[in-house]
């Protein structure tokens, strides 16, 4: 198994999606609904068929999973885990945090990742064993060791669900007892800024699979944790997530469980 081939095609496949997003950013967006918050565009379907193709010619015997198209070969001991757009609000309203995500999975465990940063173009990769890196430069969580001198960051669903009100609480719970919680929109870009340091945990509810299937190899090889909230082990398959620097992991998930 050659992870330096397969990490190159990811980057490849990344960065020629992220040319086609932003050669569409700036102008008007054919807008569908998938909810109704949960937009869809033509770009993200482009930037999906882009990225596959670069895969299928690559490795044609390996699987995909892919927001926008549902699953080929899925009998492959290889997967591809693809979010070709994540952030669609935010880019259909030109609002600067949107990215396009790449996890490749062997045997269901994560052995490369690709997530590009979207309009500023930072490439986060990370190869399972050799580290994590933003445009070739190694990168690695922070250091903070008190929940009261973190900076944290969540997301919120589309359907205004029990779930939802549940964060809602947390949200106000953890910044009333933190330096304040953030939410930019893109589950890909929140684990990439825990990774390298900018903010030192990050939870969210009702996630997919391809929302998280590269972020937490890029946070775990960077040196965070990655758990479900009440610590358990976390698969993409699950709904919900609680990644930190490890340093506040503990005092995380006892409030998150209180």
């Amino acid at each position: 198994m050659d992870l330096n081939r397969i990490h190159d095609v990811a980057v490849k496949a990344a960065k020629s999606a992220a040319e086609l997003i932003l050669s569409a950013h700036e102008h008007p967006k054919v807008v569908d609904y998938k909810g109704r918050a949960n937009l869809v565009t033509k770009t993200d379907t482009e930037s999906e068929q882009c990225i596959c193709k670069i895969i299928h010619d690559e490795f044609p015997d390996h699987g995909i999973l892919a927001e926008e198209s549902g699953s080929s070969l899925p009998e492959s001991n290889f997967q591809w885990i693809i979010d070709p757009l994540d952030g669609t609000t935010n880019f259909v309203h030109n609002y600067p945090s949107f990215s396009v995500s790449i996890g490749v999975f062997y045997h269901l465990k994560p052995i490369v990742a690709c997530i590009i940063e979207l309009p500023v173009n930072h490439v986060y990769t990370a190869v399972k064993d050799q580290g994590a890196y933003c445009d070739d430069s190694i990168i690695s969580v922070s250091t903070v060791k008190e929940l009261g001198k973190s900076l944290l960051v969540t997301g919120f669903g589309y359907e205004l669900s029990e779930l939802w009100e549940r964060n809602m609480i947390l949200f106000k719970r953890l910044t009333k007892i933190t330096q304040g919680v953030r939410r930019i929109g893109s589950a890909a870009v929140d684990l990439c800024h825990v990774a390298s340091g900018k903010v030192d945990g990050f939870w969210e509810y009702e996630l997919h699979p391809w929302d998280t299937a590269a972020g937490i190899l890029i946070v775990e090889e960077a040196g965070g944790n990655v758990s479900q909230m009440d610590g358990s082990a976390y698969s993409i398959f699950d709904n919900q997530i609680l990644t930190s620097n490890s340093l506040i992991h503990e005092d995380m998930k006892r409030v998150i469980n209180s």
